[in-house]
C-alpha cells in the first residue's frame, strides 16, 4: 500500500514549516536514512530523512512552499513491488493542510543549511516501549503519548507498517486506554487567546496606494510577534536597575586577554564584556537559587543549574543560543562557545537544543550604544537582563568627583514567580561581580 510522507514536527512546540526544498525527485527510489528534503522552521533549516524504502510516487507539496502543517501529507511513497502511478493516485485522499502558495524567496532569506541533529530529522521513527522493544511511530506521536503518560506499545498504529501517528494516540487518550499523566512540571500553561493586531486592510487605508511596499511575514517574525505578545499579555513584569562601574572589569579582561596561550598561531581566546556579563549573572543566579525558577501554573520549577540564553541578532530577528551549566564554566569556554553559536545563528545552522530552553537571558545591546533599556521575560524563564553601553560618566567616591566606565543594567521579572526584593538581591548579587570580577576566576 502507499506509504505516506507527512511534515515532521522538528520540535516540541513547531506548529507549521515551510518546505524549502525537495533532494529527491518523482521516480526516484529511496531508502532508510536517505535525505529527502530540507524544512525551514522559525529558527533554523533541517534536514528531513526517509524512514521507508520506496519510490517517490507524487511530491504533494512543491517545493517553497510556506507554513505547511504538522502532520499533513507532504509526499506519497510507492512501497517495493506497488505500482507508482496506482499509489499516486491512492494516496491519501485528504488534502494536505492549507498552505501559503509557492513563491520566490525574499532576498534577505537566509541559505539552506544543513542540520546538525540528524536524529531530530526523521519523520517518524523507532522510539523504545516500556518493555525494551521498538515502536514505530511519528515524532507528535511520541510527544502526545509522553504528555498523556501513555505506553505507545499499548497503542494500535494505524500508519504505514503500523506506524503510530497523532489520532491513534487521541483515541487511546479519547478512551480512557491509559491515565494521563500530569504535564510536566516545565511545561508552561497555554496562554489565553492572543489579542489581533489592527488588521492589514484597515492599515492600508490610512496610506496613499503606491507609496509602500508589503512584505510577508516569515516565520521567525511570527514566532518573535507571538511569544513576546503571550508574554506581555500573560507575564507581570517589573523592572530593576542598577548602575555598575566597569573599570576592575576591564583592567582585568586586558590581563587575561594578554595572557591568552597561542593556538594555531591565533590567541586561545578573546574575552568580551559580554563574555563577563554571561558569567556574572550564572554566579548571581547560584548565589540566588530562589530567582532561578520558572512559573507553571501547579509547580514552581527550581532549576539546578544555571542555562544563560544570549540574544543573538540575525537576519529577519533574533535568536537566543544557550550557555548550559553556565555558572561551572570558565569565561575563555563561555567565550569561544559563544562565538560559535553567534558564527552558526547567523547561518541559521543551530540545533534546536542549542536554543531552546534556558534558565534566564541576556540581552546587550551596548554595542550599539544603547545606555538604557528593558528586555521582555521570555518564557519559561522568569528573567532576563538588558544590558546597556560602558561609558565614561562621573562618580562622587567619598565627597570627591571622579570620572568611572560605568554601565546600566536592568532586570526584568516575572512577578509571579520573583518578588521584588528577590529581584534586587539577584541585581545586587550580579552588581558585585561585575565590581569585583575576580570573583568570577575563584
Amino acid at each position: 500500500m502507499p506509504i505516506n510522507i507527512t511534515m515532521p514536527a522538528l520540535s516540541p512546540t513547531m506548529e507549521e514549516g515551510n518546505l524549502a526544498k525537495w533532494l529527491v525527485k518523482e521516480g526516484d527510489t529511496v531508502k532508510s536514512g536517505d535525505v529527502i528534503a530540507e524544512i525551514e522552521t522559525d529558527k533554523a533549516t533541517m534536514e528531513v530523512e526517509a524512514v521507508d524504502e520506496g519510490v517517490v510516487a507524487k511530491l504533494v507539496v512543491p517545493a517553497g512552499t510556506a507554513s505547511v502543517k504538522v502532520n499533513s501529507l507532504i509526499a506519497i511513497l510507492a512501497a517495493e513491488g506497488e505500482d507508482v502511478a496506482a499509489a499516486a493516485a491512492g494516496g491519501a485522499s485528504a488534502a494536505p493542510a492549507k498552505a501559503d502558495a509557492p513563491k520566490e524567496a525574499p532576498k534577505a532569506e537566509a541559505p539552506a543549511a544543513k542540520a546538525e541533529a540528524p536524529a531530530a530529522a526523521p519523520a517518524s521513527q523507532a522510539a523504545p516501549s516500556a518493555s525494551g522493544e521498538r515502536v514505530f511511530s511519528s515524532p507528535l506521536a511520541r510527544r502526545l503519548a509522553k504528555d498523556a503518560g501513555l505506553d505507545l506499545k499499548a497503542i494500535s498504529g494505524t500508519g504505514p507498517k503500523g506506524r503510530v501517528v497523532k489520532s491513534d494516540v487521541e483515541k487511546a487518550v479519547a478512551g480512557g486506554g491509559a491515565k494521563a499523566a500530569a504535564a510536566p512540571a516545565a511545561a508552561v500553561a497555554p496562554a489565553a487567546a492572543l489579542a489581533k493586531g489592527p488588521s492589514e486592510e484597515s492599515v492600508l487605508k490610512l496610506f496613499e496606494p503606491g507609496s509602500y511596499e508589503l512584505v510577508p511575514h516569515d516565520g521567525m517574525r511570527k514566532t518573535i510577534a507571538k511569544r513576546l505578545q503571550e508574554s506581555k499579555q500573560t507575564i507581570p513584569h517589573f523592572y530593576v536597575t542598577v548602575d555598575c562601574e566597569l573599570d576592575a572589569l576591564l583592567a582585568l579582561r586586558a590581563q587575561l586577554n594578554a595572557a591568552a596561550p597561542e593556538k594555531d598561531g591565533k590567541p586561545a581566546y578573546k574575552l568580551s564584556v559580554n563574555d563577563m556579563v554571561i558569567k556574572a549573572m550564572a554566579l548571581a543566579l547560584r548565589d540566588v537559587p530562589d530567582a532561578n525558577v520558572s512559573w507553571t501554573d501547579t509547580n514552581m520549577v527550581k532549576h539546578k543549574h544555571v542555562d544563560v540564553g544570549v540574544a543573538v541578532s540575525i537576519p529577519g530577528g533574533l535568536i537566543t543560543p544557550i550557555i548550559r551549566k553556565a555558572e561551572t564554566k570558565s569565561l575563555s569556554a563561555i567565550s569561544n562557545e559563544m562565538k560559535d553559536f553567534g558564527k552558526r545563528a547567523k547561518e541559521r545552522k543551530l540545533k534546536p537544543e542549542e536554543y531552546q530552553g534556558g534558565t534566564t537571558a541576556v540581552s546587550n545591546m551596548g554595542m550599539m550604544g544603547v545606555k538604557h533599556f528593558a528586555a521582555v521575560v521570555n518564557p519559561p524563564h522568569s528573567t532576563i537582563l538588558a544590558v546597556g553601553a560602558g561609558e565614561e560618566r562621573v562618580v562622587v567616591r567619598q565627597g570627591e568627583m571622579k570620572v568611572a566606565n560605568v554601565m546600566t543594567v536592568t532586570l526584568s521579572t516575572d512577578h509571579r514567580s520573583v518578588d521584588g526584593a528577590l529581584g534586587a538581591e539577584l541585581i545586587g548579587a550580579f552588581k558585585r561581580y561585575i565590581e569585583n570580577p575576580m570573583g568570577m576566576l575563584v
